[in-house]
């Protein structure tokens, strides 16, 4: 049986490689637990999903979330949080988008949300916002090959 969790990710990857060939990219999971990957050795991704149909899409972190998180990046030169909303398209947080809306200080649980009306950009918010700010769905995966110079 397929686990939920494959598919959200299943998707992820899936944009990551479509139409771009990753000749010599390496994809490996993290060793700890089951939502991160690491690109090249050095770009990490961590993914999290929401399942709900509809806009706001909320993502919980908890405190160990927060710990795998912070041990994926100081592991990796560069880092992103990839948020897939449900079956509408994935927001792509580089490392200091994450940092404006969750800080370092671990929380009991933390969250991400993200809103989006028809055609236009994410708007997320989250449990230690310094600021809002908008995400388009295009942004992932140019983000990442950008980084990893495709």
């Amino acid at each position: 049986m397929i686990k939920q969790v494959e598919f959200y990710h299943g998707a992820v990857l899936a944009r990551l490689v479509r139409g771009h060939t990753l000749q010599g990219v390496t994809i490996r999971a993290y060793e700890t637990g089951r939502s991160g990957y690491i690109l090249n050795g050095s770009v990490g991704l961590y993914v999290k999903y929401s399942a709900n149909r509809l806009t706001p899409w909320s993502f919980n972190f908890s405190s160990e979330h927060q710990e795998e998180i912070s041990n994926l990046k100081s592991e990796c030169t560069t880092f992103f949080v990839v948020l897939v909303c449900g079956e509408d398209g994935i927001a792509c947080l580089g490392q200091q988008e994450y940092q404006s809306l969750l800080s370092d200080q671990f929380e009991s649980i933390g969250w991400i949300k993200a809103s989006r009306r028809a055609r236009e950009k994410y708007l997320l918010t989250g449990s230690d916002a310094q600021r809002k700010f908008k995400v388009g769905d295009n942004e992932f995966p140019l983000k990442v090959h950008e980084t990893l110079g495709l």
